[in-house]
């Protein structure tokens, strides 16, 4: 029941003991603090992995050439590998069961301009399936299709920021631009959740990107996209048959780890979601042990003020206070001070959070930290509880000893 009395005792009690109140206090909040700032930041690093680790298909493997190591069958180590258009057929007839979508992409930088505005952007030639691959949004018109590269016709989709630069409020589609010494009709205008960089890049027909650079037919990367339903193991297995047979067709040796290189969205998602959880237990293990650190620092005051308070309790009892009554007092002010101080330090840590932001994201990759209000919650209200348990011990035990004991405690 509510007592008003006991009330005014307790504030009067704090008044009488402002620093060791401040210290009582201070322990909870800065333990609560610490474990929402850790655990916020540890939220923050898992959105930077989905930002930059989830921007692709999971279902996507990247195949790149590179420069050989070793000799073989003739052929001289530092060999530089090329594919070209038969290998993007060849790859799509042979596992072709494997295989969702593929497209070549081809990658340099132009000049393009609009009337009297232009800036250097990426280009990058490819086929429609790239647009599934780099989950690629239209914002207006559309992607780049299989007539554009059966036709090689000079069409082009913009990037969100590169429309910007050169048409501001203008609608760019139908209008044409200007790169590489030719007129490109503006067929879409794209936005990627991977950032700036990625909507600063303008897409064409890596046919007709091919047809202008001297009319080659040379590849430097393959992208497939592979059935969804080969799961992990089906994937690594996968890859592991076109790495051989890609080295097989271009001579290189079966033992050679370059020459034929191929990263698999799914592989750098699980080893990124293993060093993920890893970092986060530790993280996760660390705000336990702050949480455990302020328990174990509240206890100590709580045995210290009951200490304290011998004398008055043995006069409490002598003049006809009860044990149960002496306990209640002690864990009331320890559960009040305990709640009013895990409080201020939950909401501290909270603030401190939405001011980061996203400060920290260049140089520490922590994007957005945040953390959940019932986490909070929950793990003030179990430091409240162990700071009432952490009471009730001390206090049991000076309930217990008789007046004449206690007023001669020193």
């Amino acid at each position: 029941m509510f007592s008003r009395d006991r009330w005014l005792e307790i504030f009067d009690t704090i008044k009488k003991n402002k620093l060791r109140t401040f210290l009582s206090g201070f322990t909870v909040a800065l333990g609560i603090l610490i474990f929402v700032v850790l655990f916020g930041f540890g939220n923050g690093l898992d959105n930077t992995f989905d930002k930059y680790f989830k921007d692709d298909a999971l279902n996507t493997m990247w195949i790149n050439t590179g420069r050989t190591s070793k000799p073989y069958m003739g052929y001289k180590a530092n060999r530089q590998i090329e594919f070209d258009n038969d290998d993007l057929k060849d790859i799509s007839s042979r596992f072709a069961f494997y295989i969702e979508g593929i497209t070549p992409r081809i990658s340099t930088s132009a000049n393009v301009g609009y009337k009297l505005k232009s800036n250097n952007y990426s280009v990058r030639g490819v086929a429609p399936s790239h647009q599934k691959n780099e989950m690629t949004i239209m914002m207006k018109g559309r992607y780049i299709n299989g007539l554009d590269v059966e036709n090689k016709e000079r069409n082009i989709v913009l990037g969100r920021l590169v429309k910007e630069d050169l048409f501001d409020g203008e609608d760019a589609i139908g209008k044409f631009v200007f790169g590489e010494g030719r007129s490109w009709k503006v067929v879409g205008v794209f936005q990627d959740d991977g950032g700036d960089n990625e909507e600063r890049i303008v897409y064409v027909p890596y046919t007709t990107l091919q047809l202008i650079q001297k009319n080659t037919d040379k590849l430097r990367q393959i992208i497939i996209s592979y059935k969804p339903e080969l799961g992990y193991g089906g994937a690594v297995a996968f890859e592991d048959q076109i790495k051989k047979y890609l080295k097989k067709k271009k001579f290189i040796d079966p033992r050679d780890p370059r020459g034929i290189r191929i990263r698999s969205a799914a592989k750098d998602l699980k080893e990124n979601d293993q060093f993920k959880s890893a970092l986060s237990s530790i993280i996760l293990f660390v705000g336990i042990g702050t949480l455990l650190a302020g328990i174990i620092g509240i206890s100590n005051i709580m045995v210290f003020v009951v200490k304290e308070r011998t004398k008055e309790l043995g006069i409490r009892k002598a003049i006809g206070a009860t044990p149960r009554s002496i306990i209640g007092m002690i864990l009331q002010e320890a559960i009040f001070i305990t709640t009013i101080s895990g409080y201020i330090g939950l909401f501290i840590g909270i603030g401190i959070l939405k001011l980061v932001g996203n400060t920290l994201e260049e140089e520490y990759f922590i994007t957005d930290p945040y953390v959940d209000l019932n986490t909070g919650i929950l793990a003030t209200f179990l430091l409240i509880a162990f700071g009432a348990f952490a009471g009730y011990l001390p206090a049991k035990r000076a309930a217990r000893i008789k007046p004449i004991e206690a007023i001669r405690d020193n």
